[in-house]
């Protein structure tokens, strides 16, 4: 293999483009394992890093592209065998470290999952990092006493692909669901995941809610940020517990303690990103298990590696919903 396709994220004079590319071997970055990528997939941060919307890249240039499955070609790691189907997600992939939109990618062995019984490579990415986020918002409330009897969750951003992805999850372990959203057309597809209750954001008024309102829920999986987090908080059942996963509205917070003080509320930052083994096998683990999503098929799409491109605008424009995969190679 002299040369592998890639979809390499550059910069000039302030400006980030995405354009595709044949790399040199040659090119790949530091790393134990060599993959031969089957598919990858498309989740926000991706769009803001080929496109440049949003400060991603820390590195020019770079594949992009944080996720991938596929299998190996080359290991200098004992764990990895030549054949063997695994997983990479997250770390530096696709930011710092050249990613999944490539034929071939190399990285280093802690950043690799063997793909768990249960899963294909291509559920692996239907899956991907917004399955894992979801997910591991999931196990960490869990471990923090959330259970379907103690209330009613709620899952904000609900359509994207963590939101949907956490619906599914949480409506099939029992919990009752309500999924924010501002897509009021969406409802049936939400309801199609488990959804009991939709709520619009345009029926929310987040400059007048009080420190505490009236306790409604016991678990929430925010993929928001801002204000609609300090809302949230506010309207927490005793003892309730926040997975705080996204900030599409924003990173700042204008909240008080009376929630955390008061009525015990758990705030858990969800880090899909730098958690290692074997905390990541064993959730990778329960994806392939009990944290099926019963409905993955049914909110995921395929599209070839050419159409990559003109995905990212969706995305952007907030007309994305589920999952999409991107086929490299195939299985």
């Amino acid at each position: 293999m002299q040369s592998f396709k890639a979809l390499l994220i550059e910069e000039s004079s302030g400006v980030v483009s995405h354009r595709f590319a044949s790399l040199p071997a040659a090119d790949f970055d530091a790393g134990d394992v060599l993959i031969k990528v089957a598919y990858s997939s498309i989740n926000y941060k991706d769009a803001l890093a080929a496109t440049g919307a949003g400060k991603i890249i820390r590195r020019f240039p770079c594949v992009g592209g944080i996720d991938l499955s596929g299998v190996v070609v080359e290991s200098a790691d004992p764990r990895f065998t030549r054949g063997m189907p695994v997983i990479a997600t997250s770390f530096d992939i696709g930011v710092a470290h050249h990613g999944g939109y490539a034929e071939y990618a190399r990285v280093p062995g802690d950043w690799v999952v063997p793909l768990p019984a249960g899963l294909s490579l291509f559920s692996a990415m239907a899956l991907g990092t917004a399955g894992f986020t979801a997910a591991l918002g999931v196990v960490r409330m869990e471990e923090n006493g959330l259970r379907p009897e103690k209330g009613p969750v709620i899952v904000t951003g609900a359509t994207g692909g963590v939101g949907s992805l956490a619906v599914d999850m949480l409506s099939a372990r029992g919990y009752t669901v309500t999924a924010l959203t501002g897509k009021a057309d969406e409802a049936v597809y939400l309801k199609s995941l488990g959804a009991q209750e939709i709520l619009l954001r345009d029926a929310l008024d987040l400059s007048r809610f009080r420190p505490l309102e009236r306790g409604q829920w016991a678990g929430a999986v925010d993929n928001l940020g801002g204000q609609y987090l300090a809302w949230l908080a506010s309207g927490m059942l005793q003892g309730g517990t926040i997975a705080s996963i996204g900030l599409a509205a924003g990173m700042a917070v204008n909240t008080t303690v009376a929630p955390f003080i008061l009525r015990g509320v758990s705030l858990l930052g969800i880090d899909s990103g730098y958690i290692g083994a074997p905390y990541r096998h064993g959730v990778w683990e329960r994806l392939a298990g009990d944290l099926m999503p019963q409905h993955l098929a049914a909110m995921t799409r395929k599209i070839g590696f050419d159409e990559l491109p003109a995905a990212f605008a969706d995305f952007l424009a907030g007309r994305a919903k589920g999952r999409v995969v991107v086929e490299i190679a195939g299985e």
